[in-house]
Formats: C-alpha cells, structure tokens, sequence
C-alpha cells in the first residue's frame, strides 16, 4: 500500500502509531542509543549509536590492546579485520567472499579503484562522471585524470553529465571508466545500477559504482548488475560511527589483474618477508595500503552484529513507507509555504531520504519572500528534530529504517509545520552557520 496515494487512509498520528505496532522491524529500535526527545533523521550523513557499540570499542581498547599489545595482530586477528570485516558486508552490496575489503577513507578508496580501473582500459583516454556528484569524487577524479595519463602524454579528459538521460550522450570507443554514484546526495535520486552498468558494458568501458547513501539502506545487487568495481563509506546507514572506514568491491573477474594506485605494505603478497620490491597480494587484498585504524573498525564490527539479523527486503519496504508518508504529510501540511519535494517521487527512483526546498512564491507585506532552508533546518534541529541542510537551498531529510519510525515522521513534520507558522527561523541565532552545515 502507498501511504501517499490510498485514498481509504487518514493519515494521523494514531494511524502512524498503528504502523509501527505492525512493523517487522520495530525491534531494532532498541538495538540504538538514541537521545531522548530527539527524532534523528541524519544518519544518511551520521549513523546513531549502536547500544553494543561503546562496550565493543571498550573490550578492544582495554583487552586487545590493553592486556593483548602487538600480540593481539595474531591472537585478536587484528591483521585480517579488513578483509573478515569486507565478507560480513559483502551480503549488504551483493557481492561474494573474498570481494570486498576495508579500505581507509572513501575518497582514497575512490582513487585507489578509479585509477585500476582506467589501467584496465589503455587507450581509451575520458573518464565520464556526474555534475552532481559527491564534490570530492569529483575532486579525485582530477587526481586520476593526471596520474593515469601520465603515461599517455597529458592528464585523461573528463566528462560530466547531468542525469542518467545523458548518458549514452557521452560514451564512446574513448571512454575507460564511469564513475556515478548510485543514490545522490543531494536529491536521493537512484540510478537503475543494472540498466546503466549494461549501457556502460556496451561502450567497452568499465563502471564504478560510489554506494555511500545506497548501503544499508536500499538493496544492492553488483554481480547481478554485473557492476565492476565499487565503494562505499559505513559510517552512514551502516552505523559504524564517525571515521569508520571505507569498503572496497573489486569483481573476482578483475582481481588478477587490476592494479590498484597506492601500493603499501599491507596489500603485499608477502608483507612481513619486508622484501624491497612490490608483489601484489592474491584477490582483493591487494587494494590494502597500510594500517588499519582498529579503533574505528572495532565500531563497524559491533553494527555489523547489528547487521547481520536484518532482512534486506523488509528494510527497503519500511523505507518506502517512511519517505512516501513524509511526502504526503508535506503536500498536506506544508502547501501553504509553497514547499517543493525536489527527491523523486517514483518509488523506484528514491534511496532512503528526502530533500524539500521553498518555491519563490510565499508573501510577507505583500511582497515575494522565500524562507531561509538553513535558518529553517537550524530551527527545528532546536526543537529535536535532527536533518540537515546542503547549499544552496536544499534541507536533507535521511530515513533509517532501522530506528526511524513512522510516529517520527508525523512528529519531524508537525514540528517543521509549527516553525514555518510561527516563523520561528527568522531568529537571528538560526541564522549563524557553522562550519558544518
């Protein structure tokens, strides 16, 4: 059933409360440390806390490293953490064991596979991407344009399309790789991740795939869409908390092969013969650089435990219903402010968030007045209702499905209706910006 086009439902907050009493996954709720009085509706930016978290990171810190010291690299398996801690996400992306791997931030990850993957395509000098990316994919991929032509005379040409619609504009027998990310950032909007990865394929090219707003909170199936290689951040849907590392997907049909950029240590064949010359590892773990950073991997692993009991298909059903029931509650409650859903409102096209901006058409004193998203945004995080807000004028609403119930949504919209009515955001102080917005 759509909550936004049934015709039979009056939609109250008795009827969200019902909801939740039906929801399979209402009990995960508990699994999460979330603030009293606070509706948390940020964690496509920040994952809440899982409650085994803080006794997990504990055990590590005061146990394996404590008691344990360097022992604790063989006895604890510190030094295998990235690639045991990859097979338990590998069912999250679709992907098989032995295909995924820790990496450290997502933008190196980026850089690491988009310059193997253009290696794999010599000769074919455009790397194509989108205008709306995530900034800093498109700030490595400047790096990748440099580095990988450096061998071809000059830094690769980029190509940057507008939507999914441009596509087959831009691909050619010259292209090497694409690079997209799969749920937008801003908008939430989703690429078909078969249907483009096929059209990419058809070009002889090579498909990237940034799943950082896809991960955990819709379906992803990369060796179904035949996808090639991928990353993703798990600090986000995943809860694995602020710094968590990064995940590389490489397809078993490229490992042999690709070359990744950063050749450390621990992506060695042989790390502790301390030879002087490089051999790269067998499979994915060749994409290892250095280090891992056990204390932030020690927080992926408790929301990983988290992870493992939850039905991916259940998840995506009560994702559908939350951003649908705020797209409804908003055309109904919200009109009057001249509020514009800029997400997708086709349910195939939508992660698991939704973005709202105001139209230029609200009057005060007669004249056209537009209200200020971020001032708004600060106003209601004030009242416990916690978004967020990305230039130029888009206020972010992320859904969890795991721990946002449907009682959260009809509580986040009757607070942003009371703001808007009472004009409580035209307060200076919502007004002040931070340096993260």
């Amino acid at each position: 059933m759509s909550l936004a086009t049934s015709p039979q439902l009056t939609i109250d907050r008795a009827t969200c409360a019902a909801l939740d009493a039906a929801d399979p996954l209402a009990g995960f709720r508990e699994r999460f440390d979330l603030p009293a009085g606070v509706v948390y509706l940020d964690g496509n930016s920040l994952g809440a806390l899982p409650r085994a978290t803080p006794a997990h990171v504990e055990l590590v810190i005061r146990e394996e490293w404590g008691t344990g010291l360097i022992r604790s690299w063989n006895d604890a398996g510190w030094f295998d953490k990235p690639r045991a801690l990859g097979d338990r996400i590998a069912p999250l992306i679709g992907a098989a064991q032995g295909e995924v791997v820790l990496g450290d931030s997502t933008s190196s990850s980026l850089f690491q596979v988009a310059v193997a993957a253009t290696r794999l395509r010599p000769g074919r000098r455009v790397i194509v991407s989108e205008r709306g990316s995530f900034p800093t994919d498109l700030y490595i991929l400047e790096g990748v344009q440099e580095l990988a032509g450096a061998d071809a005379g000059g830094p690769l040409e980029r190509r940057l399309i507008d939507d999914e619609a441009d596509l087959d504009d831009v691909l050619g027998d010259d292209v090497a790789v694409v690079v997209l990310t799969h749920v937008n950032y801003r908008t939430g909007r989703m690429y078909d991740l078969a249907d483009v990865t096929r059209r990419v394929h058809e070009a002889g090219a090579l498909m990237v795939w940034d799943l950082c707003h896809s991960v955990g909170a819709v379906p992803v199936d990369l060796a179904g869409a035949g996808a090639d290689f991928a990353i993703g951040c798990t600090y986000k849907y995943l809860n694995g908390g602020p710094g968590s590392p990064s995940f590389i997907w490489v397809a078993e049909r490229h490992q042999a092969e690709a070359r990744p950029a950063l050749t450390g240590w621990h992506g060695h064949a042989r790390p502790f013969d301390f030879g002087l010359d490089y051999a790269p590892a067998d499979g994915v773990a060749r994409f290892r650089v250095g280090t891992p950073q056990l204390l932030s991997v020690a927080g992926l692993e408790a929301s990983l435990d988290v992870w493992a009991d939850v039905d991916l298909e259940a998840l995506r059903e009560k994702s559908l219903r939350l951003t649908e029931l705020f797209i409804s509650l908003v055309d109904t409650r919200l009109a009057r402010w001249d509020v514009e859903v800029v997400s997708p409102r086709q349910s195939a096209r939508r992660g698991s968030q939704v973005a709202l901006r105001f139209g230029g058409d609200g009057m005060r004193d007669g004249l056209p007045e537009t209200a200020d998203g971020y001032a708004v945004m600060q106003a209601i995080i004030g009242r416990g209702v916690i978004g967020d807000f990305r230039a130029p004028d888009l206020m972010r609403f992320g859904f969890a499905p795991l721990y946002v119930s449907h009682t959260d949504v009809w509580d986040a919209v009757a607070v942003l209706e009371d703001v808007l009515a009472t004009e409580t955001w035209r307060e200076p102080r919502f007004a002040r910006r931070g340096a993260v917005t």
